[in-house]
């Protein structure tokens, strides 16, 4: 079975609860040192985030019997790189050759929309985007995720045109 197959045979299994949780909470952690890492190397870590899987699973702290977990990696920064379409979840095994290169504003925005402020929060941030891009980005993430109705609201003008407030006009007929 490939390292991806396990990692989503694991993370979305809820059949054990308390294994699932467990799992869970391991890929998170392993997930923010992996980042840490990352962002603490910024600008020149070119070298750092490529090699075999094995070598940078190594890089980024995974242990030898997380491989799984590493994969689960690649997969949610997979849609933060520029070459994410030419990694192959499903063939990666120890040897399979992986260059990570990171849009790090893309990284920041994908992190905001998963809600990771373990991963946002990073203090490496400052090194890598400047304060105001980052509460740019913030601000276009909160702009892209506003709910909007279509509601009348009872004290708008009515739609009919009449210049009455709606619950004086069309709003008490239903």
């Amino acid at each position: 079975m490939s390292y991806y197959k396990t990692w989503m045979d694991k993370s979305e299994d809820a059949s054990n609860r308390q294994e699932y949780i467990e799992y869970i909470n391991r890929y998170y952690a392993l997930e923010k040192v992996a980042y840490e890492k990352i962002l603490g190397s910024y600008p020149d870590n070119a070298e750092f985030l490529s090699g075999t899987a094995a070598q940078m699973a190594a890089k980024l702290n995974f242990p030898k019997d997380s491989m799984d977990v590493f994969v689960g990696f690649i997969d949610g920064i997979k849609s933060s790189l520029t070459n994410g379409d030419s990694i192959d979840l499903d063939a990666i095994d120890d040897n399979y050759e992986i260059k990570l290169e990171i849009d790090y504003e893309k990284l920041y925005y994908n992190m905001r929309d998963a809600k990771a402020d373990w991963l946002y929060d990073i203090p490496a941030w400052k090194n890598i985007l400047s304060e105001e891009k980052r509460h740019e980005i913030t601000k276009e993430y909160r702009e892209a995720n506003i709910a909007h109705s279509d509601k009348i609201g009872r004290n708008d003008p009515c739609p009919c045109g009449s210049g009455k407030k709606y619950k004086n006009c069309c709003g008490k007929k239903g």
